[in-house]
């Protein structure tokens, strides 16, 4: 019989509630810890109070005192910081990239220099080290204009500026929130993709790809966000194309990454976009994506555990993870005030009642001291469904939201609208038995 192993989770949003919900189910799983954690989380692990999961010595000490063999990272904030280095020093395996690797996404700048290295196909660009050179290049430059936060700013660092006005007052306002390089970049035309990479430092495995909307609003109008939704996998992601993503952008990137003497161990996150002349790179994110991880774990079939442990101990080589047949859908139930100024401490309730349709996993909750489950976040809840076709994971989704109740609670109602458009044709289920 295989090894039971014990995991510790870093994470409390809902990327890290998909990997707990999908963990769990592991044949492989020993003790399941997460930190910290939240109340949907706390249904499949035990969670660690406490715990600064910024803190790589802190979760080392931890993760040895709990016996854990493996310490899976779900957020880029501890990669950043070191936390995967400290936990490989202490002897405990863990999937995440070196901080030197997580530069990736940490720097636009540093992965602008990695890509033109190494040859791969992304957009032209400039980095800008003060207001003064940056408004010199937007002044000029083709629109629109990409403006780029260097440094991480939770998926919410990236103005598309339309006019030299919005160019301007983007560039003024990341410089004014701390930034110390913006990168200014041009307007790629296309569809945009997410790809994800299993990466053990030698061998890549791609999974399958989804694709996310950032927009607040129905239309993809509004602001930024972190996410509202996603599904996967869509169609404009082919077989073929997903090799030309693997072959010109991706194993390039990991060969000058190993070149460099910092090889990449753990998910690549790499951001396509689907031009007339093929993919380009959009940006790199060195995790799950958040709520992409919501749609890609209810689709897999092999053990994520599994998976994992081989991606952390250098084991990939012949892998091929299994997919269900049918699409998956989620929707984001975010706070009235998101993104600019999130309303918490509303009582959520009607839970049960939703998951009889779909699962929902829990992005930014928490319990009072009488036990009540209320938001905690601007992002509070991701309403996932599984169905043969799109159209059907759509409605059984947004008929698990109608059971939900969330006082003043704001989500899209047209995740999913371009493969709809597309004709919504079923996929079939993908990969074979693991050795």
């Amino acid at each position: 019989m295989a090894m039971r192993r014990n995991v510790l989770l870093l994470g409390g949003g809902g990327r890290e509630h998909a990997l707990a919900w999908k963990l769990a189910q592991s044949p492989l799983i020993g003790r399941l810890l997460a930190a910290p954690g939240n109340p949907g989380i706390a249904a499949h692990a035990e969670l660690l109070a406490g715990l600064d999961i910024l803190d790589g010595d802190a979760v080392a000490g931890a993760a040895r005192s709990a016996g854990v063999d493996l310490v899976v990272i779900g957020p880029e904030a501890p990669l950043a910081a070191g936390v995967a280095d400290a936990c490989r020093s202490a002897g405990i395996a863990a999937v995440g990239p070196s901080a030197a690797a997580a530069r990736l996404e940490s720097s636009k700048a540093f992965t602008k220099e990695v890509c033109a290295a190494a040859g791969v196909p992304t957009a032209a660009a400039v980095t800008a080290e003060s207001p003064a050179a940056a408004l010199a290049h937007a002044a000029a430059a083709p629109l629109p204009l990409v403006v780029k936060a260097d440094g991480l700013m939770a998926g919410k660092g990236v103005i598309i500026a339309a006019s030299r006005a919005e160019a301007e007052a983007a560039i003024t306002a990341l410089f004014a929130q701390g930034q110390r390089r913006l990168v200014l970049e041009t307007f790629l035309e296309g569809e945009e993709a997410s790809l994800f990479v299993l990466c053990d430092g030698k061998t890549a495995v791609p999974l399958i790809a989804a694709q996310d909307h950032k927009r607040l609003l129905d239309g993809d109008l509004g602001p930024n966000t972190g996410g509202m939704g996603a599904y996967a996998p869509p169609s404009c992601m082919t077989a073929e194309r997903t090799a030309e993503a693997m072959d010109r952008i991706v194993r390039p990137t990991l060969a000058e990454m190993a070149r460099r003497g910092t090889p990449f161990q753990g998910i690549l996150f790499a951001g396509l976009m689907l031009t007339a002349g093929g993919p380009m790179l959009v940006e790199y994110n060195v995790r799950f994506g958040d709520p992409e991880c919501q749609v890609l774990m209810p689709l897999l079939e092999a053990d994520l555990l599994d998976l994992l442990w081989r991606t952390a101990t250098g084991g990939l080589q012949g892998a091929v993870p299994r997919w269900r047949a049918g699409r998956a859908l989620t929707v984001v139930m975010a706070a009235p005030g998101y993104p600019a100024a999130p309303q918490t401490g509303a009582l959520v309730a009607g839970l049960e009642a939703a998951a009889a349709l779909a699962t929902v996993f829990h992005a930014g909750t928490a319990r009072t001291a009488a036990g009540e489950l209320v938001s905690a976040g601007g992002r509070v809840l991701a309403v996932t469904a599984v169905a043969d076709d799109l159209d059907a994971a759509a409605r059984l989704a947004y008929a698990a939201i109608d059971r939900i109740r969330l006082p003043g609670a704001q989500w899209r109602t047209d995740i999913g609208w371009r493969e709809r458009h597309r004709g919504n044709a079923p996929h079939q289920a993908r990969g074979e038995k693991e050795e």
